[in-house]
């Protein structure tokens, strides 16, 4: 909306003026500014929702003039003869669903070498993290050894519960801020899956080797094949980039690339993972048993040791 003054107000093809809805009405100071109150009235012509959630300070007469608070109320104001009242409206807050994503780490291909064998070969110990962004908990696969051409076999699964709000596309997650917090903080984030390939050092620190992260409401869709997997294929780099939403189709299975933007020489791609992502409600996940790795129950799919 545009205003044109403070009696004259553009929405779209339209425009709407204070006088055609108060014709007759008398300055008063307490009917609040003429804008506001053009706005209000444009507002209650747009096919929404009538009833809406208002914010009044609290005050104390033993401290005028102080703010105390501030309380959040729903007021609907009937007149007498409307007869039968509506229902009350259910104004509780939206309840998160349950859900348990399952990741299969099938394979890595063309992942970079970054260590050199005791015979002068380029080599890597490869393996794979996961985890949901926002929560504490990481997952990894066990080490595929002496990787010389990149690949890595793993049959590996992984498993995280989340509740999700479907309306808002958000993840839930409660937490404490610090060890000495007494309640969790409820938080609503982007159900966001991180899943890294790491190079394993025995002594020293493990070699980060690259990156992928998937929104899971809107994630770019995996290539059949690992030769198709590139860059482009993720949002940022690539154009006319087909995407998923893995809330509405359930299942989805191929390669992704996973990239590192710090590398010195440039290049982005340093890896692909070759992954099945589920996602199960709590009921299928229970008529559906899965364990970890590839512990028991080991089904729904069985996973062999590569």
């Amino acid at each position: 909306p545009r205003f044109e003054g403070a009696d004259c107000l553009r929405l779209g093809a339209k425009t709407f003026y204070l006088d055609s809805f108060e014709p007759t009405r008398k300055s008063n100071p307490h009917f609040g500014p003429e804008d506001e109150r053009l706005a209000l009235h444009v507002l209650n012509c747009l096919p929404l929702v009538k009833e809406h959630v208002e914010t009044r300070p609290l005050y104390s007469p033993l401290q005028p003039g102080i703010e105390q608070g501030k309380l959040q109320c729903w007021v609907d104001i009937f007149p007498c003869l409307a007869g039968t009242l509506p229902p009350p409206t259910d104004v509780r807050p939206r309840e998160p669903k349950k859900y348990e994503l399952r990741v299969i780490v099938w394979n890595t291909k063309d992942v970079v070498l970054e260590e050199t064998s005791i015979t002068g070969e380029q080599m890597s110990d490869i393996y794979v993290r996961g985890w949901l962004a926002g929560l504490d908990e990481k997952q990894e696969t066990d080490v595929h050894y002496r990787s010389l051409d990149g690949v890595g076999n793993f049959n590996w699964r992984f498993k995280f519960p989340m509740d999700y709000l479907p309306a808002e596309n958000v993840m839930v997650v409660k937490k404490k801020e610090h060890f000495w917090s007494l309640d969790a903080t409820e938080q609503c984030i982007p159900p966001n899956l991180v899943v890294q390939i790491w190079d394993n050092d025995k002594f020293s620190a493990d070699d980060f080797l690259g990156t992928l992260e998937l929104n899971l409401s809107s994630m770019p869709a995996p290539k059949k094949k690992s030769r198709q997997c590139g860059v482009e294929q993720l949002p940022a780099y690539g154009k006319s980039v087909k995407m998923i939403n893995l809330f509405d189709c359930k299942r989805a299975y191929g390669y992704w690339p996973c990239i590192n933007d710090e590398k010195p020489d440039g290049e982005r791609l340093t890896g692909k993972v070759e992954m099945e992502l589920e996602l199960l409600t709590v009921e299928e996940a229970q008529l559906r048993p899965a364990g970890f790795g590839q512990d028991e129950p080991n089904e729904n799919p069985h996973l062999e040791p590569p």
